[in-house]
């Protein structure tokens, strides 16, 4: 199976670590981490991952912001987005499941479950 290419978009320094070590060590794929929406949105044009991992709440510009740009961008278009939120609603989910993101997880999230995550809801299955 080829090496799957995650993007970590959060501006949180310990989270980018954690869920990096975490798809690393238990999935073996390949993490780009970005600290900014700006810096997520250029790497995702330069690297092409195969999904992004995103945090709603960002600095310079909101996930849902970012996921609308990586949207109407041909060259992002296509790559799967998961959102990581401290807060998430029933409604919420719905309403990000009508934008076209695939899933949601929430933070804190279990770094040894964050891997498994991720290919249930990408069915990337091993």
């Amino acid at each position: 199976m080829k090496i799957k290419k995650v993007l970590v978009i959060d501006d949180e320094d310990d989270i980018r670590e954690v869920a990096q070590i975490s798809l690393e060590i238990m999935a073996g794929f390949k993490v780009i981490v970005a600290a900014t929406s700006q810096e997520g949105i250029q790497k995702a044009e330069t690297e092409q991952p195969d999904a992004i991992l995103l945090d709603v709440m960002l600095p310079d510009m909101d996930g849902l912001i970012t996921f609308e740009q990586l949207q109407s961008n041909p060259r992002t278009k296509h790559i799967p987005v998961i959102l990581l939120t401290a807060k998430i609603q029933l409604s919420d989910q719905r309403r990000f499941a009508s934008l076209g993101i695939k899933a949601v997880i929430s933070k804190p999230f279990k770094p040894a479950q964050l891997a498994e995550q991720l290919l249930v809801a990408l069915d990337w299955s091993e």
